[in-house]
């Protein structure tokens, strides 16, 4: 989708590296109803060299919808839950998806199936949830902009019906991939959400054509009108059948730079990827996402000041990735021994790590789980 618009705004096509869209790919599981008893894993990577737990307990999965409130409207927001049977006094992760045109739960599944698992101090219950306007969500043509996003986040933590308010422990781990990231961290800061640690996997701030084509009042004025055309009732499922509706636009934004091995996209991946674009209301968030509307911040000291605020108040783990794109890499980059940075991690993948090696993801994940769960030294003598 970002290239093609990109030529639809430009009369001069730059190179185009996408910043922030991702598209999540479905793997499958070994399952047994709603118990499953063995890790999911991608196939480009090894298990045996993945992780020191041999033997799983069973994993029950839940899947419901949550009524989100918002001017007046009730919208459903689609959940699963993860967690290991018959286990008490659980802490909790909420695993947000990377917002991109086919954002979707999927991305986060195998990661949450593996950590709950896990054997260690705590004992951890996953909710993964899709964004309005995303995955299996209700997709209302609403004004979406990163404020709205932050208004859903903080419900959703906060609400008295929330999924995540059923825990016998409150405290709570928020774990997001791209801008899903950096709009926890804008919510946190600003005291709206009060999470006992964040983890940012591959954070963006950026949307895909504002960091290729900056923000002057010119190309302003191009972002709003290819949005306005996104969301108009007929010329804009037209024009969002050409730029994102299509198995081929869908694979090559994969195999560029969602993912860094391009062996890993296989069809059934972009067949379930372009399902998700045919969905009634698909293009009302792609469309504001890609023009920048979605950006929480504008600037990387505006980024950077993100994780400042939060210094000493929370730990933070920042995970890269080895084949991020050049401009995207760079924003991850400035955060390695920034203020508030707690752990600055590399891995292998591109814009999506958590899908495209789920268990080297869930390895760093746990390990920073349990460094901040670890129970205080005895210093008595």
């Amino acid at each position: 989708m970002a290239l093609a618009a990109a030529m639809y705004i430009s009369p001069c096509p730059a190179k185009f590296s996408r910043s922030s869209i991702s598209f999540a790919p479905r793997f499958s599981c070994s399952q047994l109803g709603n118990r499953v008893k063995v890790r999911c894993v991608s196939s480009s990577v090894d298990p045996s060299k993945s992780s020191a737990v041999t033997e799983k307990p069973l994993i029950s999965t839940k899947s419901g919808n949550w009524s989100w409130r918002f001017q007046g409207t009730a919208i459903n927001i689609n959940y699963e839950e993860h967690r290991e049977e018959n286990s008490a006094n659980e802490k909790r992760i909420l695993m947000i998806p990377t917002i991109s045109d086919v954002s979707t739960v999927d991305e986060w599944r195998v990661v949450a199936k593996d950590i709950v698992a896990r054997k260690g101090n705590v004992k951890w219950r996953a909710t993964i949830v899709d964004w309005p306007g995303l995955g299996d969500s209700e997709r209302p043509l609403l004004n979406y902009n990163a404020d709205v996003m932050e208004n859903f986040l903080t419900q959703i933590v906060n609400a008295a019906d929330s999924p995540l308010r059923n825990s016998v422990d409150e405290d709570l781990v928020i774990v997001g991939g791209g801008h899903a990231a950096t709009i926890a961290l804008c919510a946190a800061g600003k005291g709206q959400i009060k999470p006992s640690a964040i983890a940012a996997v591959a954070p963006t701030w950026s949307g895909p054509l504002p960091i290729v084509f900056g923000r002057s009042s010119e190309m302003e004025s191009r972002y709003g009108l290819l949005r306005g055309t996104l969301r108009a009732p007929a010329v804009g499922w037209m024009m969002y059948n050409v730029l994102v509706s299509n198995e081929k636009a869908i694979e090559s934004q994969y195999k560029s730079h969602v993912y860094a091995d391009p062996d890993n996209v296989t069809p059934t991946v972009i067949k379930s990827r372009y399902a998700l674009t045919k969905r009634k209301g698909a293009r009302y968030v792609p469309a504001a996402f890609l023009t920048g509307l979605l950006d929480p911040v504008q600037t990387r000291a505006e980024f950077l000041d993100l994780f400042a605020k939060l210094d000493g108040k929370i730990p933070i783990l920042v995970v890269s990735t080895k084949n991020a794109p050049k401009r995207s890499k760079a924003e991850i980059a400035a955060l390695e021994g920034a203020k508030g940075v707690t752990k600055f991690v590399e891995v292998p993948g591109a814009l999506l790590p958590q899908e495209e090696y789920p268990v080297t993801v869930a390895e760093e994940l746990s390990q920073f789980l349990q460094s901040i769960s670890a129970p205080a030294p005895d210093i008595r003598q």
